[in-house]
């Protein structure tokens, strides 16, 4: 049986595209193997979000052909995306596919292992406007299901260079989605994670249907219990999607919302599509529409031009919207975007003292978001037995609010909807008592 080894940088999503490959391999007759040790093939799915992804993404591919000279060795993602010269510059590559065409990676295999010619096959993906899509029936060692609904981003922010890499925004089709929701829940999964580049850019490019309208048919959706967003602007929250969060039952109560500059000149800097006052009303609306919501969000630190005025004013405005975790991030030049070119930059070492300060308030508010729920029960799935306990006895998982929950029980409770009270709050755990579990609909109260 032939044997295929992934790599997978960067984000959710390329870790479901590797999925998606994989399930292709997997139809060829392939077995799964290390990819650490000997393999036929070697995929090496890359990022370019950073140049350090770059870099790791080279380090993967030398380390893959080093391991088995003999094999076909594949780049697809970002880099390879942005970048197919300078991969099949390294030698041992035998195929370069971006971020499209990936249904034909087993004809490029097939092709390869009898000529042992290297392929360029990536194309412009600015001309794309067609969602690729894949097969995913499920995923390995996961209770939560994620979909990807979405690829490619319009905005050019001034830091990023991932519209080069995805291209225009595009949406899947809403019929594909709700058939792959059912397969899914069949599968037992009982959360999905919807995700893509630019995920509440969904509908952008389809007539009359948005965000709302494909969360609304999948809370028709039997046995889905949880549907979690795994990111969205604060500009694309609507009246629409307001009422989606506050009407609808299986809409997780924690919505990731990137900030990126907490001051207005930086965000224009940044070519951000807000100002800090429309951004903090479109929190307040939330709040009201979904009571006792988790916002999280992610800010990037020492932008070119941020002084020391304009951080402060940054910490004030994330205090005030009062987060339950911040994602920090120190600004890193990305060559090829106009930030890196800026003039201004920050100096490193004023750059992570403010990343530190930003990262202790994030835990402060992390710590006061845990502990209006102590004493109050919240729906916990149930993923994996914790790694330190005695034998199998704690389980690990995340309420519907995003508060990763430690409580007492078995192995049989993984991938089912806990009830747990929670007992003690932490910075990021927290500890609970189970009270009742919903398994595939019957409900049993733990004596």
């Amino acid at each position: 049986m032939p044997s295929v080894a992934f790599y997978t940088l960067g984000c959710k999503v390329n870790f479901y595209d590797t999925e998606a490959i994989w399930q292709l391999f997997k139809n060829e007759g392939y077995e799964q193997v290390d990819f650490e040790g000997p393999a036929d093939v070697y995929l090496i799915n890359t990022c370019t979000v950073t140049n350090t992804g770059d870099k790791k993404s080279r380090q993967m591919i030398r380390r893959a052909v080093r391991r088995n000279p003999e094999a076909i060795v594949a780049v697809t993602g970002c880099y390879a995306q942005t970048s197919p010269g300078e991969i099949l510059d390294i030698p041992g590559v035998d195929l370069v596919i971006g971020n499209q065409d990936r249904e034909h990676i087993m004809t490029h295999v097939k092709n390869i292992r009898e000529s042992r010619q290297p392929v360029n096959a990536v194309r412009n993906i600015m001309k794309t406007r067609e969602f690729e899509e894949l097969d995913v029936p499920g995923f390995a060692d996961r209770t939560r299901a994620f979909m990807k609904i979405q690829d490619g981003c319009n905005n050019f922010c001034t830091f990023c260079i991932i519209p080069w890499s995805r291209g225009l925004s595009r949406s899947r089709d809403p019929k594909s989605i709700v058939a792959q929701a059912h397969q899914l829940v069949e599968a037992g999964y009982k959360e999905f994670v919807l995700t893509g580049i630019h995920t509440g850019g969904y509908g952008d490019d389809l007539e009359n249907y948005r965000l709302a309208d494909l969360l609304w048919e999948l809370d028709q959706v039997d046995g889905l219990e949880r549907v979690r967003i795994s990111s969205i602007e604060a500009s694309q929250i609507d009246g629409k999607l307001l009422e989606v969060l506050n009407r609808s039952s299986k809409m997780c109560r924690h919505l990731h919302i990137p900030l990126q500059a907490g001051h207005n000149e930086v965000l224009k800097a940044m070519r951000r599509k807000y100002t800090t006052e429309e951004y903090y009303a479109k929190m307040e609306l939330i709040r009201q529409a979904m009571p006792d919501v988790g916002i999280t969000t992610d800010v990037i630190v020492g932008f070119p031009g941020e002084t020391e005025e304009m951080f402060r004013a940054g910490y004030d405005f994330m205090k005030a919207v009062n987060y339950s975790e911040m994602h920090v991030f120190p600004y890193s030049k990305r060559t090829g975007t106009p930030a890196a070119r800026m003039l201004n930059q920050v100096d490193e070492d004023i750059k992570n003292a403010r990343v530190q300060q930003l990262i202790d308030l994030s835990e402060e508010m992390q710590l006061a978001y845990a502990r209006k729920f102590v004493g109050k029960t919240v729906s916990v799935i149930a993923e994996r037995s914790a790694k330190n306990a005695p034998g199998r006895s704690t389980q690990h998982g995340f309420s519907d609010n995003y508060l990763q929950v430690f409580f007492g029980g078995d192995d049989s409770l993984q991938g089912e909807l806990c009830q747990v009270k929670i007992t003690e709050a932490g910075v990021n755990e927290c500890r609970g008592e189970l009270v009742s579990v919903s398994r595939s609909g019957l409900r049993r109260i733990v004596q």
